[in-house]
């Protein structure tokens, strides 16, 4: 089927379209962009819906899971934490979930929402939330495992207060990369380099996860900060669930899979468009906004913890 949309990064109407800067960004950029047009070409996804129940289930503590109209609230107190996980898994595409963060002192938790298929060489996709006192900002943590292995972390200060009101946060996923996106500014690419002979996450149908816990071993300002628990329940709330991507079945393996959500000579879907096989030039000009004013770590710079540099950091385009 056709998949209508008008999100960045997505091709329903045989188009990308590109968001703009921060609001508040310093940096005036003058980009003309070509959007081209797939003339007699099927383009397929799977078409998205933001209502919770048809994508997600409860996968633990449901009684710290309270509906609100279409508003989603998972609790964090002294007894447990909260988290879902969607009823399928997907290989290629886009996820976006709408989320305001816990306001106020949420110093030691940690809100995540994240892809990730099964088992010990699993590949991951994460952002992780971590809370902090009141008046100081969140900090947010992504991380990307590959065949079980990550220690990629790289953390940044939003530009927003993200406990104030809703936004999207996303994950896209193809054979070239991945996104990490912000109000559909991204803040992470992770970039194919089997070239170089990296292995890259592209054979393992993965889930969506969310859910918010204490970790105040390490959160906050390294674990000094601990959680105040007179300021419990801590509230997460999500609305705004939207997939549109390669539905996978989990009896399926990896191999036919891949094969399923590619592209071939009888099908063609939209994150295989050309125009997505990297960040065009407005995104590229976003990127390296957010890194300049608001990352305050990267793992491919700490030589504390990494003497030779990770092969993928010498690489990377972004």
């Amino acid at each position: 089927m056709i998949h209508h949309s008008h999100r960045a990064f997505q091709s329903g109407k045989l188009h990308c379209i590109l968001p703009s800067l921060p609001q508040n960004s310093a940096m005036a950029v003058s980009v003309s962009v070509f959007l081209g047009f797939f003339v007699g070409l099927v383009v397929v996804g799977l078409a998205s819906s933001k209502k919770f129940d048809e994508l997600f289930q409860p996968s633990w503590a449901t009684d710290h899971f309270l509906y609100e109209g279409e508003l989603l609230k998972l609790k964090l107190d002294n007894y447990s934490g909260a988290g879902f996980s969607s009823k399928s898994k997907y290989m290629f595409g886009k996820v976006t979930i709408q989320i305001k963060l816990v306001d106020g002192d949420s110093a030691g938790t940690v809100t995540a929402f994240y892809m990730s298929s099964d088992g010990p060489n699993h590949n991951e996709f994460d952002f992780e939330f971590l809370g902090n006192t009141t008046g100081e900002p969140y900090t947010v943590q992504t991380n990307v495992y590959v065949n079980g292995v990550g220690n990629r972390e790289q953390r940044l200060n939003l530009w927003f207060d993200p406990a104030k009101d809703f936004h999207s946060y996303s994950l896209f996923w193809n054979q070239r990369q991945v996104v990490f996106m912000v109000d559909e500014t991204p803040i992470r690419v992770h970039t194919n380099l089997e070239n170089k002979g990296l292995p890259f996450p592209k054979d393992q149908a993965m889930g969506v996860y969310s859910s918010i816990w204490n970790a105040d071993d390490w959160a906050t300002q390294g674990g000094r900060v601990k959680t105040d628990w007179t300021h419990a329940p801590f509230v997460a709330t999500y609305k705004g669930f939207e997939i549109d991507a390669c539905e996978c079945p989990v009896s399926v393996a990896g191999v036919d899979n891949a094969k399923k959500c590619s592209s071939g000579v009888d099908k063609r879907y939209w994150w295989d468009e050309p125009t997505l096989s990297e960040l065009n030039v407005h995104q590229s000009h976003q990127l390296v906004w957010v890194k300049a004013h608001h990352m305050v770590y990267d793992y491919c710079t700490d030589t504390a913890r990494f003497p030779v540099t990770p092969v993928e950091c010498v690489h990377h385009r972004h």
